[in-house]
């Protein structure tokens, strides 16, 4: 039997001669401060039976979107492109229909903010963030979460407020699994899953534990409350490299992720693995 398809729904690429990572600073980052090229991630997504990519943003930078669809435009591999661009400016709408007349723009799929870094928990709830996500949302697009646990709560009230809005949680919230508990994780994730406008990518699990010495039984406690929680018709496969290659080599990556859904049927794994991210963001394989 031939394996599954797989789609490969969150990675990032970045050249440091065009800008810097801030974000990759200390010893522990040291490993990925250099330049990530599609050239570096085809041979090793290919290898692993990957037919498509979604690309996502990583810093908070207007040039990084057009840039990413540039890349997407030439690619073979990228089906999608999750961009950012600033949800409190007054011309959101315009700035959406520029991105979406570029060059590549037709893969633009998904609108993320780094909202793990701002410091207030309900920043998802101010009114000029809502309208964002409101043009958003009236562009067709869906909005990639990247939040800490405590920031999970605004963002259930948020997909609350926006049922016309899909809602993508990027690494599962980022669970605490280093620290082997799923307190206060577990019930913000169980609240937001709650909402039909919400979807989850099994991603990141293996940065968010122990680096050096993680194994498969350290993330199924939280892969199995996920899975409950949204089901496999709303959780997506995501390698996160390369910032997986702090943990995992890619192969790894996606091995664990199988492993960790191993007791679902052959359709719900399917869903899993390329299914959910084909729908929810709507992807036409390259070429195709």
């Amino acid at each position: 039997m031939a394996p599954p398809p797989v789609i490969d729904a969150h990675h990032h690429v970045w050249d440091l001669a065009v800008r810097d990572q801030e974000w990759i600073t200390g010893a522990e980052l040291a490993p990925i401060r250099r330049t990530f090229t599609l050239d570096d991630l085809e041979p090793e997504a290919r290898a692993s039976g990957v037919s498509a990519t979604v690309l996502v943003q990583t810093v908070t930078v207007a040039e990084e979107t057009p840039e990413f669809l540039a890349l997407a435009d030439g690619s073979t591999l990228v089906a999608g492109v999750v961009g950012w661009t600033d949800l409190t400016a007054p011309d959101i709408a315009d700035t959406l229909a520029a991105l979406r007349a570029l060059p590549g723009g037709g893969r633009l799929v998904g609108i993320r903010h780094q909202v793990q870094g701002e410091s207030d928990p309900e920043w998802l709830l101010r009114p000029d963030v809502l309208r964002g996500l409101g043009a958003v949302a009236a562009a067709g697009l869906t909005y990639d979460l990247i939040v800490r646990p405590h920031q999970l709560p605004a963002a259930a009230r948020a997909a609350a407020l926006l049922p016309g809005l899909t809602f993508v949680l990027d690494h599962a919230g980022k669970p605490p699994v280093a620290r082997r508990t799923t307190h206060p994780w577990a019930d913000g994730l169980r609240a937001l899953a709650a909402l039909p406008n919400t979807v989850c990518k099994l991603s990141g699990l293996v940065t968010e534990a122990d680096p050096r010495a993680w194994t498969v039984d350290d993330l199924r406690p939280y892969a199995d409350t996920v899975i409950e929680a949204f089901g496999p018709a709303r959780l997506m496969f995501g390698s996160d490299w390369p910032v997986c290659r702090l943990a995992a080599g890619y192969a790894d990556v996606l091995g664990t992720a199988s492993e960790l859904i191993g007791g679902l049927g052959d359709d719900e794994r399917r869903s899993v693995l390329a299914g959910t991210a084909k729908r929810v963001y709507r992807l036409r394989e390259p070429g195709a």
